[in-house]
C-alpha cells in the first residue's frame, strides 16, 4: 500500500524545485540578456576566440571571481532580511558592491536586483518597510526571492551561479561566436563545478574568502572605454 503520509512533503519538495527553475529562467524580468561583464572587451582584445577559451574563463571566474563570493554572501543575506535587520543586510550589500571595480558593474548589480525586488512586490513579496529604500543589489535581492520562494542551501548557491554562467554563455553566443550548441556542451561541462563550488560556498564565511579576478575586473572598466559595443557591462 503507498503511504500517503509522504506525498505532502513531496508536493512540497516538488513545488521548492520549480520555484527554483522559475529564478534562474531567462524569462525572469531583470535584464540579465543585456550585460556581458566584460566578456565583450576580451572578445574584442582576441583573449576569448574559441570555445576553450570560454571554459578556461569560467571555470576561473567560478573558481576566484566576485560572483563566488557573492554566492557565499547569500545565507547571510537571507538571515540579515528575513530578520529584517537593515544594518547587516546593508553592510553586506555594500561590501559586495565594492568588490566590483567598474561602475558599469555596480550599476548592472543595482539595476537587476531592483528589476528582481519590484517583481517580488508585485508577486506580493515585499521587502519589510525598515529594507524598503535601502537600493539593494542582486545578491541581496536573489536572498531575499530565496527566503520568500523558501528554497534552501546548496540549491540556492546552484542557482546563483548557474544563472550566472548561463548568463555568460549566452553573451559569448553573440560575441565569440560561440553555437548555441558549443555552449550548452559548455553548461554540460561545468555543472560538476558548479555543483561543487555550490557545496562549498554553502558553508564558507564570505569575508573568508578572496576575488582574484583581476583579468575580469580591468576588462569590465575598459568597457566603458569600447568605441562600439553590444552590452550594457
Amino acid at each position: 500500500m503507498r503511504d500517503l503520509s509522504i506525498i505532502p512533503t513531496a508536493m512540497a519538495t516538488e513545488a521548492a524545485r520549480l520555484r527554483l527553475f522559475q529564478l534562474v529562467s531567462p524569462a525572469l524580468p531583470v535584464g540579465a540578456f543585456s550585460y556581458s561583464e566584460g566578456l565583450e572587451v576580451l572578445v574584442q582584445r582576441g583573449a576569448l576566440s574559441d570555445a576553450a577559451a570560454v571554459e578556461v574563463w569560467l571555470q576561473a571566474e567560478l573558481q576566484r571571481g566576485a560572483v563566488a563570493v557573492e554566492a557565499a554572501a547569500l545565507q547571510p543575506l537571507q538571515r540579515a532580511l528575513a530578520t529584517a535587520d537593515r544594518a547587516a543586510a546593508t553592510a553586506l550589500d555594500g561590501w559586495l558592491l565594492a568588490q566590483r571595480e567598474a561602475a558599469e558593474l555596480r550599476a548592472q548589480q543595482r539595476q537587476m536586483g531592483q528589476s528582481l525586488l519590484q517583481l517580488l512586490a508585485d508577486l506580493g513579496w515585499p521587502l519589510p518597510p525598515v529594507l524598503a529604500a535601502a537600493g539593494l543589489a542582486w545578491p541581496a535581492a536573489f536572498a531575499w526571492a530565496a527566503h520568500c520562494l523558501e528554497l534552501d542551501s546548496p540549491a540556492v548557491e546552484e542557482a546563483y551561479v548557474y544563472g550566472w554562467v548561463a548568463n555568460q554563455l549566452s553573451a559569448a553566443v553573440r560575441l565569440v561566436p560561440l553555437g548555441p550548441t558549443q555552449a550548452q556542451r559548455l553548461q554540460l561541462q561545468l555543472a560538476e563545478l558548479i555543483a561543487e563550488r555550490a557545496a562549498a560556498l554553502a558553508v564558507a564565511d564570505p569575508h573568508s574568502l578572496w576575488s582574484g579576478g583581476v583579468g575580469a575586473g580591468l576588462a569590465q572598466l575598459q568597457h566603458a572605454e569600447l568605441y562600439s559595443r553590444l552590452f550594457r557591462s
